[in-house]
């Protein structure tokens, strides 16, 4: 989980957001008010609900964002997220705790860990090998 978060507010507007991304290497940015998720945009979301609709940079946030998203909580499991994602076809997923946003889960983070697992379940099977 990444935390803490870059994010933004609805007194953003969209040329904001995507220097954001740029700066920052992300895709993903939660809007809240104050700690409160109330939404997030994408990379997608700025191309296709932004600029594909002819609206200009200075266009607000909420005019592209997000409001039905999908969250899991901090005590959702690896597994629990990494099924969400693969049922919802979505990458990121906000970790929200009553109401507010305490991280994001990336795809990216489940790799990472599985790779993490295989490696050290490779490196445990060699120790084993040369203990016999």
């Amino acid at each position: 989980m990444s935390s803490p978060c870059i994010t933004a507010t609805l007194l953003d507007n969209v040329y904001e957001l995507a220097v954001l991304m740029k700066q920052n290497d992300i895709g993903f940015i939660p809007i809240v008010e104050g700690t409160k998720l109330i939404g997030a945009v994408t990379d997608r979301d700025l191309v296709v609900r932004g600029y594909a609709e002819k609206h200009s940079g200075s266009t607000d946030v909420e005019t592209v964002m997000t409001t039905d998203l999908l969250t899991i909580s901090p005590d959702t499991t690896m597994e629990e997220a990494a099924e969400l994602m693969a049922k919802h076809k979505i990458r990121r997923l906000p970790v929200v705790e009553n109401g507010h946003l305490v991280g994001v889960v990336a795809i990216g983070d489940l790799a990472v860990r599985d790779a993490f697992i295989q490696e050290a379940g490779a490196a445990l099977n060699e120790i084993s090998e040369h203990v016999h």
